[in-house]
């Protein structure tokens, strides 16, 4: 094969969010921090927001083809499970004017607020945005994750290495994975 491959051009950003202050809602920012010790593709970027859901909005409109969003992600499973949801298109969440409170916006709110900067700027949201997620056991205050949410962060570092590879992404939709314990 000759020339570029422009897969290989496109950039993409991991961003963990969350709060580690509330114990499993560090989930995002625990994930990333062991992401960035692995080896990554030249054009992929690991970055813990933790709480600064504006700076991640403003860093997207640096162009990204892909958005990985790691977070807690309470979707009713057992503590531990992860999430891979496919966001169909940024422009299904619906711009209702973001609550601007740097240090508690949700992923929602965040591409929210991406989609009007981008129609101020005429920048574009990533072509595509994964929310990978874990089923948190609590988020009250404390600093540390749970045991299960713990153990999920291996797995959650094996998804997100398969979703920036290659051929390795997850099909459109929603997947759950349950944590090893």
């Amino acid at each position: 094969m000759t020339g570029h491959d422009d897969r290989t051009l496109a950039r993409t950003l991991v961003a963990g969010v969350g709060n580690i202050f509330l114990g499993d809602d560090g989930f995002g920012v625990d994930t990333v921090r062991e992401l960035a010790t692995h080896q990554l593709p030249e054009h992929v970027e690991a970055v813990d927001f933790g709480v600064r859901g504006v700076h991640l909005a403003y860093q997207l409109l640096d162009g990204y083809d892909t958005l990985v969003l790691v977070d807690a992600t309470a979707r009713g499973g057992d503590p531990g499970t992860l999430y891979v949801i496919e966001v169909d298109s940024p422009g299904d969440v619906a711009p209702q004017g973001a609550v601007l409170d740097g240090h508690h916006m949700s992923p929602d709110a965040v591409l929210a607020l991406l989609e009007t900067l981008c129609s101020g700027t005429g920048g574009t949201p990533p072509r595509r945005t994964v929310v990978v997620g874990c089923e948190p056991a609590s988020v009250e205050e404390g600093i540390g994750l749970s045991r299960p949410v713990a153990a999920a962060v291996p797995e959650a570092v094996r998804l997100i290495q398969g979703i920036v590879r290659e051929g390795e992404a997850p099909v459109a939709g929603s997947a759950a994975h349950q944590a090893g314990t």
